[in-house]
């Protein structure tokens, strides 16, 4: 390690205080001296956001940098099991950003704010800290008790007394196997440096360390004593200094108060850490932040060309996010840090880190009783507006009285902009939560399904605009800026021609889907459940699960209860739903229904989503293995078929689905006691086949029941282990035809069906034995019933169909990667839309 002396000359020169270390300590890094009796040096981080005004994308890269590294360390399964804490005050928006970068971790920070009705789940203290005690609130206490790595954050490591104290009290109550440790420095001692080893091998666990920099401050004999009477001798000047800088008092007479902007925060979601915050509750800020970002930006005055947006305390992260989000739509130079409870000096000097203070009154009723706060370095910095942020807790008189934050900073700023976060109170116990819940829609109502058929476990969006040309759609979705739950296609309104393909294929396949059916409903009812609880996975799984509870109803007499909920892939089943059904029904009853398995991922999808949510809730019993109706990706045990042959339901969209739409989860629409959303397409009526087609099939029941039976019967003596097969075979077409994403692939007829209504297709394969080939969609129509749908859709659309040997369905439909408008495909040929 390279030596370099610190630049930081004013505390130097007059304590004798070096920092040595690595060269990226100089511009980590300032000093100055805290009005504190434990210690008389305050290193000072210049990207942390907390005393030093920075670039938004600089706090959060260097804490996203970090948790990056600790993924590195861990490796992919580790971090997944990971939890990561930070500490407050100063680490509460570094640790958010760790856990953003180990790659959406659980997050929790300790907190010196108690709160009624929450029980505490730990402590530990902080010796040299102006405010000692740290309280750990954790809405889930389930969150600090897993088995996988928990990793520690914060802004320094100095002599390692903190971490040690929180890691002895957490692993006495939640024992594990490896801790981490991180910081933006580690400025331990040549005597603190073997100390992490010792206490690792002294609880059985490895601990370890990750840092931006390292290096160590040099003290010499009689430093506290000396930097107190520094303190003391120019506390004085320096607040004269400081007041000197603010506006005439004249001006200052008539001051209005903060314009206020109402960010439009979304329902339910915590503003920070203090009582957890889960990977789910990030997506979901992720989504709601261009909109508040843009609420700020039209609220700034005209002309500002430098913004400080400053945070509160605690309330790191969100206004770090929404600084960042600031930073990209605004032509003005913006900046971000927060208030503080820490007592520094400050001192107009070019060596010293602290130049001006601003001093106000708590205004959050804290329980250390009234006293003092700053921002530093906001005073004379020559910002046109500052954003405050805080929460609705410290949304008091306090705050708006002409000597509270509001106040000083007009003195210093010709803008004063007031946002509030609501501040997040958690819930008592869960199980109050399904008391909040609505009752199932069910139709006439919402959709054109009798009411006793499915109650829907969503809300209705109905009067909400959703649909969005498929190619914006589909632009969207793959540069990331959306996701797909968050919009709807329109709704694609078939030809007559199309709509005769689809009775043809009903009246061919009617016997066959039936026969499917009772197969697949005698399997759950002999080995999942003698009264199951029938969860279709909207909208596709819904038609097959009103089938199974018709046959139920009609082989056994059975009055099975049917519900459908929503499942979003990447953001995993609704959360509420699953509540509600815990509360009305025992989960080891529950079986989830689904119309096809293609590749297999919304069966993976479900099966951590139910992982996630025992562990979030406690909550047990949910069974996650789905029954199908048609299995041709080989992914479930519970199966009618295995065959990929046409389901006559994936032909359309709402029109056999009981004119419901795909499901929407949309922060701005869904909170936190909300069920995913969707809409009832009323204005369809004159084209639903919904019911036509439950009558069509149901009319072979009696038919195909002993068949049925029998195939039920020899699956039961059948090794139905999932191979699949089908996910391979995925992420061979993804290689061969250079797609590399296998959410572009869809197999199977249903889901090569999806891609032609409502994706932008680039082209459909087909089994060489599945039909005859065609190449321009005209020549082969009537021939092959299973394909005859997709052969006319591909044709309407300009879709090339490319026969391929050895293809282990019947088709496989690939969405343009990497779509943009005018784009070409792999052969050349443009795109068409």
């Amino acid at each position: 390690m390279k030596n370099v002396v610190w630049t930081g000359t004013w505390v130097a020169e007059r304590l004798g205080v070096e920092l040595v270390g690595d060269e990226k300590l100089s511009d980590l890094l300032g000093l100055a001296l805290r009005r504190n009796p434990r210690r008389a040096h305050l290193l000072v981080s210049n990207v942390l956001g907390k005393h030093v005004p920075q670039s938004p994308s600089v706090v959060y890269g260097h804490g996203f940098a970090l948790g990056r590294r600790v993924r590195e360390l861990l490796g992919a399964e580790g971090a997944r099991a990971a939890v990561v804490l930070g500490y407050a005050e100063t680490a509460t928006g570094l640790g958010h950003c760790v856990a953003d970068g180990v790659g959406l971790a659980p997050y929790l920070h300790s907190t010196r704010r108690p709160v009624p009705g929450v029980d505490t789940a730990g402590g530990f203290e902080e010796s040299h800290s102006h405010a000692t005690s740290h309280l750990l609130l954790p809405e889930n206490p389930a969150l600090l008790a897993g088995a996988g790595p928990l990793v520690l954050v914060d802004d320094e490591f100095s002599t390692g007394n903190t971490v040690l104290n929180t890691i002895r009290d957490l692993h006495a109550r939640y024992p594990r196997d490896r801790y981490v440790v991180v910081a933006l420095v580690d400025m331990r001692s040549a005597t603190d440096l073997g100390r992490l080893a010792e206490f690792a091998t002294e609880i059985g666990a490895r601990v370890d360390l990750v840092a931006a920099a390292r290096g160590t401050v040099n003290l010499p004999e009689g430093v506290l004593e000396k930097g107190q009477a520094l303190v003391a001798e120019h506390e004085t000047t320096e607040i004269t200094k400081t007041t000197e800088r603010a506006e005439p008092a004249d001006s200052r007479r008539g001051y209005p108060g903060a314009a206020r902007v109402e960010l439009g925060w979304p329902r339910g979601l915590p503003d920070g850490g203090r009582h957890g915050f889960t990977p789910g509750q990030r997506i979901r800020l992720d989504a709601a932040l261009p909109a508040m970002a843009a609420r700020v930006a039209e609220a700034l005055p005209e002309g500002a060309r430098r913004v400080l947006v400053l945070g509160f305390e605690e309330l790191m992260y969100a206004p770090l996010r929404l600084a960042r989000e600031l930073e990209q739509v605004v032509p003005a130079e913006v900046r971000y840090s927060t208030t503080t409870r820490s007592p520094v000096l400050a001192l107009d000097d070019p060596g010293y880190a602290i130049r001006t203070r601003l001093v106000f009154p708590a205004h959050d009723d804290p329980d250390d009783g009234p006293g003092e706060r700053y921002a530093y370095n906001v005073a004379g910095a020559g910002f046109d507006a500052v954003v405050a942020v805080v929460d609705s807790a410290a949304d008091t008189p306090a705050l708006h009285a002409p000597d509270g934050l509001l106040g000083r900073l007009a003195e210093h700023t010709p803008s004063v902009l007031l946002a509030v976060v609501p501040s997040y109170v958690p819930a008592r116990p869960s199980t109050e939560r399904p008391s909040m819940l609505p009752e199932p829609l069910r139709g006439p109502a919402f959709s054109s399904y009798a009411p006793d058929e499915v109650g829907w476990l969503l809300q209705d969006l109905s009067d909400v605009t959703l649909e969005a040309p498929t190619e914006e759609r589909e632009e969207a979705i793959q540069s990331g800026g959306a996701h797909y739950a968050e919009s709807l296609p329109v709704e694609y309104q078939p030809s007559p021609q199309y709509q005769e393909l689809f009775q043809t294929a009903l009246g061919t396949s009617a016997a066959r889907i039936a026969q499917a059916v009772g197969a697949v409903t005698e399997l759950v009812l002999a080995e999942r459940s003698p009264h199951p609880v029938l969860v279709s996975l909207a909208r596709a799984g819904t038609p097959v699960g009103v089938l199974m509870r018709r046959w139920a109803q009609h082989r056994h007499g059975l009055d099975l209860p049917h519900y459908a909920v929503s499942i979003v892939r990447g953001r995993g089943i609704d959360a509420n739903a699953l509540r509600w059904l815990a509360a009305h029904h025992d989960p080891a009853d529950v079986v989830f229904v689904d119309g096809w398995t293609g590749k297999g991922a919304i069966t993976r999808e479900l099966t951590e989503a139910i992982r996630e949510f025992e562990s979030a809730e406690g909550i047990t019993g949910f069974d996650p293995e789905i029954a199908v109706l048609a299995d041709p990706g080989s992914c479930v045990r519970t199966y009618g078929t295995r065959e990929d042959f046409l389901i006559p339901s994936a032909c359309l969209n709402s029109t056999v689905s009981g004119l419901i739409s795909r499901t929407v989860l949309r922060s701005d629409l869904v909170g936190e006691y909300d069920f995913h959303g969707a809409k009832f397409y009323r204005e369809l009526a004159g084209s639903d086949v919904s019911v036509d087609f439950l009558d069509a099939v149901a009319a072979h029941f009696p038919d195909v029941a002993e068949a049925a039976v029998a195939q039920a019967k020899e699956l039961l003596a059948t090794d139905r282990t999932p191979t699949w097969e089908g996910w391979a075979a995925v992420e061979r077409i993804s290689e061969e035809y250079e797609i590399h994403d296998v959410n572009l692939v869809k197999p199977g007829v249903g889901e090569t069906t999806r891609v032609l209504l409502r994706r932008v297709p680039w082209k459909i394969l087909v089994r060489a034995d599945g039909g005859t080939p065609c190449s321009s969609g005209a020549e082969s129509l009537g021939e092959g019933t299973d394909l005859d749908h997709v052969r006319l859709l591909a044709q309407q659309r300009g879709v090339p169909v490319e026969e391929v040997d050895e293809l282990p369905y019947t088709c496989v439909g690939l969405i343009h990667p990497k779509y943009t408008r005018g784009a070409t495909g792999a052969d050349g040929k443009a795109v068409t839309v």
